[in-house]
């Protein structure tokens, strides 16, 4: 009497992120290059100063944007679907 090894299939294996939260990282991702952008700009030129650089949307906006992408970042990678 020999016993019968029934083969099992194939489990099928589940990815660990799901297309919401690859959305929801691409999302991050552009906000954090929307901040990026915003930090960037010209530089002093030569003997002229360049008062520019303490604008508000690179000294606070754009840091604040930058931030709020890292920030988002984490529930975009742990969110599950219920």
């Amino acid at each position: 009497m020999a016993k019968e090894i029934k083969q099992s299939e194939p489990q099928r294996q589940e990815m660990p992120l799901g297309k919401i939260n690859y959305f929801m990282m691409a999302v991050c991702l552009v906000l954090i290059v929307i901040g990026l952008c915003l930090m960037a700009g010209s530089a002093n030129q030569g003997e002229t100063f360049n008062y520019d650089i303490f604008n508000s949307t690179r000294t606070t906006v754009g840091p604040m944007i930058a931030l709020l992408g890292f920030v988002l970042m984490a529930p975009a990678i742990l969110y599950r679907k219920k």
